[in-house]
């Protein structure tokens, strides 16, 4: 049997249908419904959500939220350095990627404020484990930067920190939002529970590695990053006799994982690919995907290949807006 190749997951964008900006309201963006069966397509509007929900379904949000998780800093020496925190570990704890000139010694100290000194303890699997002297949010909140992702170009700005965050982000700790629900709004979100529909909530937290390429040429070769999931009882138990709707690929993954794993909470490094056999998710809410990424993939095990890279055409043809700040995507399997 022939290998899948990362190429086969490969499509041209035009550059300026990357959305640099969010759209001027968040519920003011596109959504594209894709009936997986047939392949028909539907042009709507974001805002048109909760005439497509009702009482036989259950969305599942992805509450982490997004820490300003880039720091400038220097070496005692004065050389410039990037701490990319992945993971808090703890009050003062973390894992992070350290961009400088040189790969930082253990013990080395890097300064990050007035004050404020991170000490590089151990390498750990490409990244390094620091210590922060004072409490690590603390920092974060008073000299990072939001970690928009590479695709964005504008540097980070105030009105990032609030909208590249969802309404009801809750517990810190991701590096990188979940994207599909930067949608939602706060009368959105009333409107879906009016219609009946169960509103549930989990947390996995984006790692870093949701932005590294994939560097082999073979699917199956691939390892993912892991990242933390945990999925309150009561909220999997809502989920009994419902049609489930994962909004985004990360609250996708957290399920999909618990259900093989038999456990409501630990690290996830789930690859979803096509021959991905789905055990909890009917439909799935997502933006659009950047070439020949996981995510794509994930996609594309969800609805089929084909069928998705049809609808990625439609798409660049009636100029809907792609990635991070872009527009929505509603995959119907059934």
């Amino acid at each position: 049997m022939a290998a899948m190749l990362v190429s086969e997951f490969d499509y041209e964008l035009p550059p300026e249908l990357i959305a640099q900006e969010p759209a001027p309201a968040r519920a003011a963006s596109r959504l594209l419904r894709l009936h997986a069966s047939s392949g028909a397509l539907e042009d709507l509007r974001f805002a048109d959500l909760p005439s497509l929900v009702g009482a036989r379904d259950a969305l599942v949000l992805n509450d982490t939220r997004v820490v300003k998780a880039r720091l400038a800093g220097r070496k005692r020496s004065g050389g410039k350095v990037e701490v990319f925190v992945e993971r808090l570990l703890g009050s003062h704890e973390a894992l992070a990627l350290i961009r400088s000139s040189h790969p930082p010694p253990a013990g080395s100290e890097i300064l990050v404020g007035p004050g404020v000194v991170v000490r590089v303890e151990a390498r750990e699997a490409g990244l390094y484990r620091v210590r922060f002297s004072q409490e690590t949010e603390r920092v974060l909140e008073r000299f990072g930067a939001v970690p928009l992702p590479p695709y964005i170009e504008h540097p980070p700005r105030p009105s990032d920190a609030e909208r590249y965050q969802t309404v009801y982000a809750d517990k810190p700790g991701a590096v990188a939002a979940p994207t599909a629900g930067l949608h939602f709004d706060e009368a959105l979100l009333a409107k879906v529970a009016a219609r009946g529909a169960t509103l549930a909530k989990l947390t996995l937290h984006v790692g870093a590695g949701t932005f590294l390429p994939v560097r082999v040429e073979e699917v199956e070769k691939h390892q993912m990053h892991s990242e933390r999931y945990a999925i309150p009882p009561d909220a999997w138990h809502a989920l009994e006799g419902k049609t489930v709707l994962a909004v985004g690929t990360t609250a996708l993954r957290a399920l999909e994982t618990a259900k093989l794993k038999n456990s409501l909470e630990g690290e996830t490094d789930l690859f979803v690919y096509p021959g991905f056999k789905f055990g909890v998710v009917d439909r799935l809410l997502t933006n659009f995907h950047l070439p020949k990424s996981t995510l794509l993939m994930l996609v594309s095990a969800f609805a089929g290949k084909e069928t998705i890279l049809r609808a990625y055409r439609h798409a660049i043809e009636k100029r809907y807006r792609f990635f991070s700040y872009g527009d929505a995507m509603l995959i119907e399997r059934g």
